[in-house]
């Protein structure tokens, strides 16, 4: 089973959202860059993630969720997140609407994550963003462990990114 076959098979995607936000996004020409934990498997080895943490250029959020709705997606809105999800699939799609995450975009690189080519935020990026997710006071505690996982995915696979982490006493 390939990346696209077996990401669908786990998300129990009877519809492929993942592609078919992806039109979305190519169809509002939206600027946008793939955060968290998918964006962590363009540069680890891979994991199933059922989020898909993404950055959309601010000016077009408003656009890509009235597209989304039309294409049959349903919108729920949160303090830094925007959710988006559709009824013949487990996958949940977040924008972030954390003002901080925006440079990101600007630096991103398509990459293929899972059989799917897309913009992915650059190494160092997703790296502090997945300082900032587990840094999150609000975070249940298992997500946070899910994001330590994530942070020592990637210092393992680029070691050199270890002189960026934080003092733990710094994200506690």
């Amino acid at each position: 089973m390939m990346g696209k076959a077996f990401f669908n098979a786990v998300a129990n995607g009877k519809v492929d959202v993942l592609q078919l936000f992806l039109e979305i996004l190519a169809e509002t020409r939206s600027q946008y860059c793939v955060v968290g934990g998918l964006a962590v498997n363009a540069y680890a080895e891979p994991v199933v993630s059922l989020d898909l943490d993404i950055v959309v250029i601010s000016e077009n959020i408003d656009k890509v969720c009235k597209a989304a709705e039309k294409k049959g997606l349903k919108t729920a809105q949160f303090e830094d997140s925007i959710n988006l999800t559709r009824p013949k699939s487990d996958l949940r799609i977040q924008l972030q609407t954390d003002a901080r995450y925006q440079p990101f975009i600007s630096r991103s690189t398509e990459k293929e994550v899972l059989g799917y080519k897309m913009n992915v935020a650059a190494l160092e990026d997703v790296l502090q963003g997945m300082i900032w997710a587990y840094s999150d006071e609000k975070h249940r505690k298992s997500k946070k462990q899910k994001d330590l996982a994530d942070i020592m995915r990637l210092v393992e696979a680029h070691p050199d990114l270890e002189g960026r982490l934080p003092h733990p006493s710094e994200i506690c």
